[in-house]
């Protein structure tokens, strides 16, 4: 298996991460969600590389298969790990995919670092620009509500990782997108993870504010969010990520619930590969909302 070590822990452990390298071509980073690992890019996995492209999925620190440290789950941290790894794997003209809490490492690398070694960025289902409602984010999620989410992990992470699991898919009596056996193995890949990992990882992506750091993208951007996400609601989200990035192409997919990369793989294949392939001398035009 594959590592790359980005710093060393309180006791002088080294902390590592595990990543998957598939592929050749321009160089696409995938960062996954919470509270799973690289391997839910399964269906990109198994596609994105048939296109002339290197593709990278690692598992953020304290998930996965990476070292579980007891802290360093700050954006801040996190942004680091990334950057360590794009040095690490020498990667250059990057495009970087950062799903749910993923897209909020895009967001802090491209605005602590500058975007280097990065050519393009996608935000899919993505938590920026600020989740928390404030009083200047009238348009974010009550506090109650992540406050519910740790009260359940703290009191019973198995049965939380279950049901949240379920939300994540819209699955219900009468929907079914995603197969018993697929909702299993996402439980799998999610108790994989530290608890406190898990509890950490969730105030971070709650409270952190990325509108500052969405300002600093001067890439070419892709934003595709669900408009039936109960999980990062997309007018908490996608649509005030697009307002702060008017030159970005948003695609909205109609009807689609958070874990889209799952419900709508093909979709979501076709739109990375056709961005990833966009020619070097791409120029960005007005947003263009696409509803499919």
């Amino acid at each position: 298996m594959s590592y790359v070590k980005v710093g060393t822990d309180a006791n002088g452990n080294e902390i590592k991460l595990h990543y998957q390298d598939l592929g050749t071509g321009n160089p696409v980073v995938l960062i996954h969600g919470w509270p799973l690992s690289g391997s839910m890019w399964d269906y990109q996995l198994a596609e994105l590389p048939k296109h002339n492209m290197r593709v990278i999925a690692y598992d953020r620190r304290g998930f996965g298969q990476s070292s579980k440290p007891w802290d360093g789950y700050d954006y801040d941290t996190l942004a680091s790990d990334l950057k360590a790894l794009l040095d690490e794997l020498n990667l250059n003209n990057v495009t970087l995919v950062g799903f749910s809490m993923g897209g909020g490492e895009v967001a802090r690398y491209m605005s602590r670092y500058g975007g280097a070694r990065v050519s393009r960025v996608a935000f899919v289902g993505s938590v920026t620009p600020f989740l928390l409602k404030t009083d200047d984010n009238p348009d974010g999620v009550d506090k109650s509500v992540f406050d519910g989410m740790l009260e359940g992990i703290q009191k019973d992470r198995a049965d939380f990782l279950q049901t949240f699991g379920k939300q994540f898919y819209g699955v219900n009596l009468v929907s079914h997108p995603v197969s018993q056996a697929h909702l299993d193995g996402d439980f799998a890949r999610a108790y994989l993870a530290s608890h406190t990992a898990t509890v950490e990882c969730a105030k971070a992506f709650a409270m952190t504010d990325f509108r500052h750091d969405l300002t600093q993208i001067k890439v070419p951007t892709l934003i595709i969010h669900g408009d039936d996400d109960k999980t990062v609601p997309i007018e908490s989200s996608g649509e005030l990520t697009a307002n702060l990035l008017p030159t970005a192409t948003y695609k909205v997919y109609e009807g689609a619930p958070h874990g889209l990369y799952v419900t709508e793989k093909d979709r979501l294949n076709a739109d990375l590969v056709s961005f990833v392939q966009e020619s070097e001398t791409y120029q960005q035009q007005p947003s263009a909302t696409t509803t499919y």
